[in-house]
């Protein structure tokens, strides 16, 4: 599986024991975030993980900011993308249960990396569910 991964300053360890999981995993990653500690304008590390996404490169995509708010509404702007912003595992695995959701956002200055690492493991592992949920989310585009 390929993952795009794109983070702002405030995700950047999170970010980086992330991709040591994925690896470890075998999955191909596309690191589109940044790898320091200095501000920048998460945007710019957001839209080209949900470009990746949109277009297929890869099969789903994970950003990281500090409130993970900013990051999930950049990925949200493109019209097949549905960002899921999770602070907890039944958040994360509901995302994907009943919204298909294709973009996991995680709030790194309110999860450990740890809870982080189990987001991630949850959000590849959980199955859409199907059946009643398509047809809401058919409903989401414009």
């Amino acid at each position: 599986m390929t993952i795009a991964i794109g983070n702002d300053h405030a995700g950047t360890q999170h970010k980086f024991e992330i991709i040591k999981l994925l690896e470890k995993r075998g999955h191909k990653v596309l690191n589109f975030g940044t790898d320091s500690n200095e501000s920048m304008d998460y945007p710019d590390t957001i839209h080209p993980v949900a470009n990746a996404v949109e277009s297929g490169e890869a099969d789903f995509g994970i950003t990281i900011c500090g409130s993970g708010n900013g990051a999930q509404m950049a990925a949200n702007k493109h019209q097949g993308i549905r960002a899921a912003l999770c602070w907890n595992n039944e958040l994360v695995a509901l995302a994907r249960a009943h919204n298909n959701a294709n973009v996991l956002s995680i709030p790194a200055r309110f999860v450990t990396i740890q809870q982080a690492l189990d987001f991630v493991d949850i959000f590849l592992t959980t199955e859409f569910e199907g059946g009643r949920h398509q047809a809401r989310i058919d409903k989401i585009p414009c």
